[in-house]
């Protein structure tokens, strides 16, 4: 892997963690008033995986969606905004943080419904092949989503109709406090995808280097018309299931677990390994930072200053025509 795409990937996961940090610092007071729901730990997959999409590859997501939003390109004004509720939000302020849209990068949307968006993932790449169109989609959802039987629908038409389609598992261990034990059978996830004749694999999703190269190999594969992939990423969510906070009171987990996986930190890990083979220096990461940073500050200033949307445009951008 050249030293440029490195330099990306921990650029972008690093903006995915700030943004977010800056998220659970400004949201206790009270200015965003959507249920928002972190990915800081999880930047690996989401990075990883947009990172081998181009443009017109169109990516759906679901209820912890701010790190597939922004990994595929998504205005970062338009997504501090629509958590502010105001009018130059990405979704106009209607949508908060479970429903992001920027179709000028093809991220269609993100919707809080268990599984929601894979058949409409599906939908997209069928409708891609209609078109005799090259690109592909991709439905990102969490170990609970295989839970749903629209999961299974969805996975059996993709194969049944070789569809131009990457299904992405975060697993990221727990449905809200519930742990996978409580929830399924002792198998692995993505056997799921095998059960329906499709690709699939695990990878550790906090290693940024291996989400890479597993997606890089699948959209190859997508791309020369081989069928749909199936992708489990082993990761884990530092915070709690929504919100800024950390819940190691309440019981379902243990600060020592989420400290072990702390220090699988996949930003720390890639920023060592770039710093020891000279790839990288700590003057360039403080840039880094400090680039962000002024971008972030930016944002927020334009989403504090934003209008909110007036009563007369009530009905408007409800529907699509």
């Amino acid at each position: 892997m050249n030293n440029k795409i490195l330099y990306s990937l921990l650029y972008k996961m690093l903006r995915i963690r700030m943004v977010e940090e800056k998220i659970a610092e400004l949201y206790p007071e009270q200015e965003m008033r959507c249920p928002t729901h972190l990915s800081i730990g999880e930047e690996a997959t989401a990075v990883g995986v947009c990172e081998n999409l181009k443009k017109e590859d169109i990516v759906m997501s679901n209820h912890r969606s701010h790190a597939h939003y922004l990994a595929k390109g998504g205005e970062l004004k338009g997504l501090i905004a629509e958590l502010y509720g105001k009018a130059t939000g990405c979704s106009k302020g209607r949508g908060g943080s479970m429903h992001l849209i920027d179709k000028s990068v093809s991220f269609l949307g993100a919707t809080p419904i268990l599984g929601g968006t894979i058949p409409i993932a599906v939908g997209a790449a069928f409708g891609s092949v209609m078109q005799n169109r090259d690109n592909i989609a991709v439905a990102f959802f969490g170990d609970a989503a295989v839970e749903e039987g629209i999961f299974h629908e969805s996975l059996n038409f993709a194969s049944l109709k070789n569809l131009p389609v990457l299904f992405i598992c975060e697993n990221n261990l727990y449905s809200v406090q519930t742990p996978l034990s409580a929830r399924q059978p002792k198998r692995d996830i993505y056997l799921l995808g095998k059960a329906h004749a499709i690709e699939s694999y695990q990878e550790n999703g906090n290693d940024i280097i291996k989400v890479y190269e597993a997606t890089k190999k699948a959209v190859k594969k997508i791309k020369a018309g081989k069928g749909p992939v199936f992708l489990e990423f082993l990761t884990y969510r530092w915070r709690e299931h929504c919100g800024p906070n950390y819940d190691f009171d309440i019981g379902y987990r243990t600060k020592a677990e989420v400290l072990k996986w702390k220090k699988r930190c996949p930003i720390a890990a890639l920023k060592k390994q770039m710093l020891k083979d000279k790839i990288i220096s700590n003057t360039q990461i403080e840039r880094m930072v400090e680039e962000i940073c002024d971008e972030i500050d930016e944002a927020v200033h334009f989403a504090k200053t934003s209008p909110f949307p007036n009563k007369s445009d009530l009905y408007q951008h409800i529907y699509s025509k």
